[in-house]
């Protein structure tokens, strides 16, 4: 098999892929998988453990090694005289869950909360709460980079305005104007400045990828178009949606609120990690298809946006409907 065939197989798969992965379940949402373990102190030294996680049965909670002066009788958790204070790891955490939050209430301090992954699976405990930065680095930058290669709605929405400009200094601006507005949006709603329901948010998300697919086809039909003109402005703008889906993510694993703005700053740096490893690999796909002088079929790329429309357009029929009629939960 040549490297053209190679290619042209390639794409052939991944349009048939497209609207697949439109009506999978888990292309519905870019929900990160969390367990949940609380820590109530219920008398000095002594503690209530309990889970919260997933039903399915092959979502259990991550296991859960106590510094040494701990001894667990589920649910209860003696710690003695020192109290929980000490390293607390959760093993087999990042198999069936991408974190886990503690939330951890003492007798005398208000409820502090730690976020673990799989890259850090494990916290110090102090009687103040505080984590050292290069804990908190490691715990929030993994989670945005992880956030933003699971979201697919915003890859997409990247990927549009890739198709959208051309040359490598509109891009460079156009991603910028991006990243500058998703993270003007992602720090507001996270420090309370503004709040804005989810369900909203997720379905103007989604029709900024079809708004941004539609302006790919005129485009290339040779229409001249505000978007084609002003890309920058157009990433800026639905930019401030998309941080507000990032705050959401965020809120949802949970801030330490001792360490707010380190937790904060590192999620969006990992976000625009992965950002930015998604933006090169398409970039040095095109640079391979240029190099090998591989020639795709003509319709290839309209039919492309058209399916990334076509998912956009179902993301948004089913996100509006899902506001309008929420799902029964028996």
């Amino acid at each position: 098999m040549t490297v053209r065939a190679v290619l042209r197989l390639a794409a052939a798969l991944w349009l048939a892929a497209t609207p697949l992965l439109a009506f999978s379940p888990s292309a519905l949402s870019h929900e990160t998988p969390i367990a949940l373990l609380e820590l109530r102190e219920v008398q000095p030294g002594a503690y209530i453990a309990q889970w919260t996680y997933s039903s399915s049965a092959n979502m259990q909670p991550p296991t859960a090694v106590y510094p040494e002066q701990c001894t667990l009788d589920p649910p209860r958790l003696e710690c003695g005289d020192q109290g929980l204070v000490g390293k607390l790891t959760l093993e087999r955490l990042g198999l069936s869950y991408s974190a886990a939050v503690i939330r951890l209430t003492r007798l005398d301090s208000p409820t502090q909360s730690f976020t673990l992954t799989g890259a850090q699976p494990e916290v110090v405990l102090t009687p103040d709460g505080r984590l050292p930065l290069a804990q908190v680095f490691a715990s929030y930058v993994p989670l945005g980079f992880e956030h933003i290669l699971l979201g697919v709605d915003h890859l997409l929405f990247v990927l549009g305005l890739m198709l959208l400009v051309t040359g490598v200094g509109p891009l460079i601006k156009t991603i910028t104007a991006f990243t500058i507005a998703h993270s003007f949006t992602l720090a507001a709603a996270t420090l309370g400045w503004i709040g804005v329901p989810e369900g909203p948010v997720n379905a103007a998300i989604a029709l900024s990828i079809a708004v941004v697919a539609v302006e790919v086809i005129n485009e290339r039909r040779g229409q001249r178009t505000w978007s084609g003109q002003y890309p920058w402005a157009v990433a800026f703008g639905f930019g401030l949606l998309h941080g507000l889906g990032f705050a959401s993510a965020l809120t949802g694993i949970g801030l330490p609120p001792e360490n707010v703005p380190s937790a904060l700053l590192f999620f969006n740096v990992g976000v625009e990690l992965g950002q930015i490893a998604f933006v090169l690999l398409v970039l040095a796909l095109l640079w391979a298809h240029r190099r090998l002088q591989a020639e795709l079929p003509q319709w290839s790329t309209p039919i492309g946006v058209y399916a990334m429309g076509a998912v956009a357009s179902f993301w948004l029929i089913d996100r509006v409907v899902r506001l309008v009629w929420p799902p029964v939960v028996l």
